[in-house]
């Protein structure tokens, strides 16, 4: 199960460089349900997601680079492409995915938080540089952003 908040980004945290970042490439088989194909710096993956905002299920499976490229030829609508950057938060034991997009989606920041259980989830309070939260409109879902 997946617990996960999502946020836009109007202005980057300072200090970004300073945190470990790595390039993914991902586009979308099919968005209902979703199937995802992945390039997470050099590992691959074929994702499945249930239906749901904050919470849903989801499934990872490995894949070879080769199998990822023919997946990846299949795909439906735009190939997305990010850098993440993992942020800490001090003194919760939660870390922010902080996604910088590229290519199609330049300038498009989006800061996602993934918690242990819905109740740790409802009573986050995000931190002061985070914009306005997107969990519950799903407009800013990668799979829909794939679509566009």
């Amino acid at each position: 199960m997946e617990i996960e908040r999502k946020y836009l980004i109007d202005r980057l945290p300072d200090g970004l460089d300073a945190w470990p970042s790595r390039p993914i490439e991902q586009a979308y088989l099919c968005t209902d349900p979703v199937v995802r194909v992945r390039q997470d710096g050099d590992s691959f993956y074929l994702t499945y997601k249930g239906r749901g905002l904050m919470a849903r299920e989801e499934y990872n499976l490995p894949l070879t680079e080769e199998a990822y490229r023919h997946l990846l030829a299949k795909a439906d609508g735009n190939i997305l492409t990010k850098v993440r950057y993992r942020i800490p938060l001090e003194g919760t034991g939660l870390t922010v995915e902080l996604d910088v997009f590229s290519g199609k989606f330049d300038g498009l920041v989006l800061a996602e938080v993934e918690f242990p259980d819905q109740e740790t989830a409802e009573s986050f309070t995000p931190p002061e540089w985070f914009g306005r939260e997107v969990t519950f409109t799903g407009e800013y879902q990668n799979s829909r952003l794939s679509q566009l």
